[in-house]
């Protein structure tokens, strides 16, 4: 994505340097060539998406899926290194999101394991779209104010990912049409939805300096997801983004232990003494 929420860890003594930095940077209103061209790429590949899946070649429409989630992630970057962050790219960004993290996997989905469900399936798939587009409206609305450490909500590129990578590993092992499989792509799809348009906190990962030193083993780590990757891609990224997905749950629930915890310890000390 092009924009992404500013943080406001600090706040400087000044009121007018706290003014001008508590508001969201303005955006350009010009239209710039170099971000909008991986937007439309990643346009692009969630329109080939659809196609493929409509001819049967489910493999090619995953694998494309997974290419939009590579070049959305590059736009935003791209954007804010070279300065030329617009309001425009911002808009034709969510657009292009909503065709391939919303519509894209949901008919790929549907066609791959939802269609033998008959209405229930096609029910279930238009759920996803609609989670999608609700998760997008929400982030476009939250822009400048949400902590932009965390994400509210699992974000459209990872929901699709997990989708595509369901499809993608069920056309490696030939489950298309397997009880399980379909079962699997119903799961997949509700929680998909649901977890899109919850209030569950994931990581977004922006905290990472990428022009900062890492360890050795930060190195050696990255090689071996290439690796992986490049050897069983399917199953990788399904065990990946699934991974992502469920982190949510766990952290809300670590959360909502440490409050329960910090409160009985609140009512063992009492209220504190008034003079």
């Amino acid at each position: 994505m092009q924009d992404d929420p500013p943080s406001f860890d600090s706040e400087p003594a000044d009121p007018a340097a706290a003014a001008s930095t508590s508001a969201p940077p303005r955006r350009r209103r010009g239209i710039y060539l170099l971000p909008n061209l991986f937007t439309t790429g990643a346009l692009f590949a969630g329109f080939y998406a659809i196609v493929a899946a409509i001819n049967g070649r489910f493999e090619a429409a995953a694998m494309a899926i997974a290419v939009a989630g590579v070049l959305d992630g590059m736009d935003g970057r791209i954007a804010r290194l070279t300065n030329t962050q617009s309001d425009f790219g911002a808009q034709y960004d969510s657009l292009s999101d909503m065709v391939s993290f919303g519509v894209a996997p949901a008919l790929v989905m549907y066609e791959w394991g939802l269609r033998e469900l008959g209405k229930l399936g096609f029910v279930v798939a238009f759920m996803y779209a609609a989670g999608a587009a609700l998760r997008l409206a929400r982030f476009n609305t939250q822009v400048g104010v949400a902590d932009k450490r965390y994400f509210q909500g699992l974000p459209s590129p990872s929901a699709a990912m997990l989708m595509g990578s369901l499809v993608w590993f069920g056309d490696t092992i030939d489950g298309r049409g397997a009880g399980l499989m379909m079962l699997a792509a119903l799961l997949v799809t509700i929680s998909a939805a649901l977890l899109m348009v919850s209030n569950l906190r994931y990581y977004s990962f922006k905290e990472l300096d990428p022009h900062g030193p890492v360890p050795f083993v930060a190195i050696l780590a990255v090689v071996a997801v290439f690796v992986l990757v490049s050897i069983e891609p399917a199953s990788v990224l399904l065990f990946g983004f699934g991974g992502y997905a469920a982190s949510g749950v766990v952290e809300t629930l670590k959360q909502r232990r440490r409050r329960r915890a910090e409160r009985r310890r609140e009512s063992r000390m009492g209220p504190p003494p008034t003079h």
